[in-house]
């Protein structure tokens, strides 16, 4: 599944294109709980069709009736500059509009984005660029600069400015049956998903569509996917000698996560056989993350899978996780976690 921001531009840019007047709505502020992160972003057409959420559902249905048939059709048809709309200010709105007890979201609404701008954004985004979008206020003219870190949402009286960055990538070394409930779940998280194994019987084996799979080596392979902060590689063969050359190019890059499957013994050793015979220094093997996952006594390969993306998507999103959470620390603490 494609990112929700990059599938939201595309659409909009692509209503735009064929002529259609749609909106661009934004949340950017919130107060007490809010069901959507600042940023968050949904396009909606004259024809009532919505990509992207900034609510629960109740927002979305409420600018839909306002701006395609209600009192505010106007501003959609003939265009109007953008605005500022605020919902749950009291408890009767807030449960009349499904927000949280307390919660409060103000929205920039855009009417007519100039499609070619658009188009530009995608485009950069399809290259891998991160990117930010500069909105004036009073006239919504677009300006838009890549960035070389993202930037949280920021908005003052002149301008809102936000932060689209590409896709969030994960390389996976070995094509087995775990492999496929890691690929499925990553890809309906938002990931590109790409798999590599130099191992024909267990490439021919493969089901899950919308993933890429390679067939070189995993080092050359890590190598030139030339993994960034938006990416993740986790090497699933428990063969050294596929695993430990692609977690050794790996650690030396800037991915966000790096992870191996297998037992606690097994991990210590591959982090040994990385120091004493590639160089790896101990600062490169705090970065390698394994046992992965976190811990949920899974047993089967899709309760693992689920324990694997949890941990990524915890790190994805800049947590701390306790140390309870780790599986070493659970399977060498059995007793903690007795019923």
């Amino acid at each position: 599944m494609e990112n929700l921001d990059v599938l939201v531009l595309r659409k909009i840019a692509a209503w735009r294109r064929e002529g259609k007047k749609a909106l661009l709505a934004t949340v950017i502020r919130t107060w007490g709980s809010s069901p959507r992160p600042l940023g968050s972003i949904m396009a909606l057409c004259e024809d009532g069709a919505v990509v992207g959420s900034v609510s629960g559902g109740c927002i979305e249905d409420d600018l839909v009736y306002r701006y395609t048939g209600g009192s505010d059709k106007d501003a959609l048809t003939n265009g109007a500059p953008p605005c500022l709309v605020r919902y749950g200010v009291t408890a009767e709105e807030a449960y009349r509009f499904g927000l949280p007890c307390g919660g409060t979201l103000e929205i920039l609404l855009e009417f007519n984005p100039e499609v070619q701008t658009l188009e530009a954004l995608v485009a950069a985004l399809d290259q891998g660029q991160l990117m930010e979008r500069a909105v004036d206020l009073r006239s919504g003219q677009v300006q838009q600069q890549p960035l070389a870190s993202p930037l949280p949402l920021r908005i003052d009286e002149q301008r809102m400015l936000n932060t689209f960055g590409p896709e969030f990538r994960m390389l996976l070394i070995g094509a087995g049956q775990l492999t496929e409930y890691v690929a499925t779940m990553a890809l309906f998280s938002g990931f590109t998903v790409t798999v590599c194994d130099p191992r024909i019987e267990y490439r021919n084996g493969w089901s899950v569509h919308g993933v890429t799979i390679l067939e070189d080596m995993p080092d050359d392979v890590v190598t030139q996917f030339r993994p960034d902060s938006r990416t993740c590689v986790i090497a699933l063969t428990h063969d050294p000698k596929l695993d430990d050359l692609a977690l050794l190019e790996a650690l030396q890059s800037n991915a966000f996560y790096v992870g191996a499957i297998g037992s606690r013994r097994n991990n210590q050793a591959r982090r040994d056989r990385l120091q004493e015979h590639f160089g790896v220094t101990p600062a490169q093997l705090a970065r390698l993350r394994g046992p992965i996952g976190i811990y949920i006594g899974s047993k089967s390969p899709a309760e693992i899978a689920v324990s694997v993306m949890a941990e990524v998507i915890a790190v994805k999103n800049g947590l701390l996780l306790p140390e309870n959470f780790d599986v070493s620390h659970a399977k060498a603490n059995p007793s903690e976690y007795a019923a």
